[in-house]
């Protein structure tokens, strides 16, 4: 691939428009919630990492992850899925339930965490206006199904549309809990230890706010799960609420919520434009250049 490469998605995709919209931050928010409502994924990221006392390292590689199948080169995105493949492949956790031990590389969880994730992006972009039609929703899913065979899945295997999305879920709910564990998790997200002594400064309120925000933004049957109200009139606040950011969000710079994968893929967007610009207009030239007289002629 050239210095044009825009990777598996590119400019024209759905992908590039859901994921170019700064609110999508409280959406990784959103599908830690959902993911940790599946006991067996909770499990798994409890008993193999430091998620309680390094929060925001989780947070950052989850984003450095996102932000190279998103943006990176096809090579970059590759290298991505391979790199979570191989931390996968040899991680296990003991099943809380019935002691079973169980790969973290199980499909069932991998497929849990690749639709939390794509449906909270998808979802917190339409609830602040992004106005995708139902087709170009399904075309978002669609699309994701690259993530998905990144990640190790059956592209096959994955919700491709929002009509799956909805079968997925009630296929699954049944085996969804609001354990003591969700709950604590579900605290300590709430709460978290901030780094750079920014723990007792206006940031934890402000925090405490955006919580119980992302909070409104779960499906009513996920916050019965976690004690809740599953209210209408609280689906209405929080789609006017994320109306409202994300109207003041556009009405500032933009340069704080590009990072430097953004940046580089707007700049090969912008290369692929102009080589393709230059390429049409030498092939009209070389076809004005053989026309006969008499076809010039006709054509005018």
């Amino acid at each position: 691939m050239g210095d044009d490469d825009t990777g598996l998605f590119g400019p024209g995709s759905i992908t590039w428009r859901v994921h170019g919209e700064p609110i999508l931050w409280l959406a990784g928010y959103r599908a830690l919630l959902l993911e940790s409502l599946h006991p067996r994924a909770l499990a798994g990221v409890l008993q193999n990492s430091r998620f309680r006392e390094d929060p925001w390292g989780r947070l950052f590689r989850t984003a450095r992850f996102w932000g190279e199948v998103v943006y990176g080169t096809t090579e970059m995105a590759e290298n991505a899925g391979r790199r979570v493949r191989r931390i996968h492949g040899r991680l296990t956790a003991v099943d809380p339930d019935t002691g079973e031990t169980f790969r973290i590389d199980e499909p069932e969880l991998l497929r849990w965490i690749h639709v939390t994730a794509a449906e909270s992006f998808c979802h917190t972009a339409q609830r602040a206006g992004l106005g995708l039609s139902p087709s170009e929703v399904d075309g978002y899913y669609q699309e994701q199904r690259q993530v998905a065979r990144l990640v190790g899945l059956d592209p096959s295997t994955v919700p491709g549309s929002a009509a799956d999305v909805a079968a997925y879920y009630d296929e699954i709910r049944p085996r969804l809990v609001g354990t003591p564990e969700a709950k604590t998790t579900a605290r300590y997200l709430t709460l978290p230890d901030f780094p750079y002594k920014l723990g007792w400064t206006p940031v934890r309120p402000l925090w405490i706010g955006v919580s119980a925000y992302v909070f409104s933004l779960l499906p009513p049957w996920a916050r019965r799960l976690y004690g809740l109200p599953g209210l209408a009139v609280t689906d209405l606040t929080a789609t006017l609420t994320a109306r409202g950011l994300r109207t003041a969000i556009r009405m500032l710079p933009t340069s704080p919520f590009e990072g430097p994968l953004y940046r580089a893929a707007m700049a090969r967007a912008e290369r692929a434009r102009a080589e393709s610009t230059t390429r049409k207009a030498g092939a009209r030239t070389r076809i004005s250049r053989t026309r006969t007289p008499g076809t010039a002629k006709a054509t005018r």
